[in-house]
């Protein structure tokens, strides 16, 4: 998943070049999974490949040397800066330590794996919440609105 990682973050630099922050975030819950598709253990551990990918360029910008799994991450050219997201896993019913759960009806019925409408909004507020907290998303996030651009007159 590192490489999977590091490979979709390069693609993103490419397709949108202006592109300079991507906060990363592992996948909700998958207990409730009812297909091979990505069942629990593997969504708690999609965490520790977030991880990884975030200290790779931490990495790679301090020594540079390139992680021969996540590979070239260089923030300053084929890669944008990247971070940890919000943590969107919890272990089902068990709350954490800010009351987040995972019930059978955050899911969808028909694979027990994607969010549900309910589980978009669980999602949604996090990420929401995320951007409105975080630091580096902050002066961005939350700017008010620029000032239309006035064309100018030509006679």
């Amino acid at each position: 998943m590192v490489t999977q990682l590091g490979n979709i973050l390069r693609a993103m630099k490419v397709r949108y070049p202006n592109l300079r922050i991507v906060y990363i975030s592992s996948r909700i819950y998958a207990g409730y999974a009812t297909s091979a598709l990505n069942p629990e253990p593997y969504a708690y551990e999609t965490a520790f490949a977030v991880k990884w990918t975030v200290q790779a360029q931490i990495d790679q910008m301090r020594s540079g040397k390139i992680d021969p799994r996540a590979g070239d991450l260089n923030s300053n050219g084929v890669a944008p800066w990247i971070a940890w997201g919000p943590y969107l896993w919890a272990d089902g019913m068990n709350p954490r330590s800010d009351g987040l759960t995972w019930s059978r009806g955050d899911v969808e019925a028909s694979d027990g794996t994607h969010p549900s409408q309910s589980g978009e909004q669980k999602v949604g507020a996090l990420l929401l919440a995320f951007l409105k907290q975080e630091p580096t998303a902050k002066p961005w996030f939350l700017a008010a609105e620029a000032p239309p651009r006035r064309r100018a007159i030509r006679r």
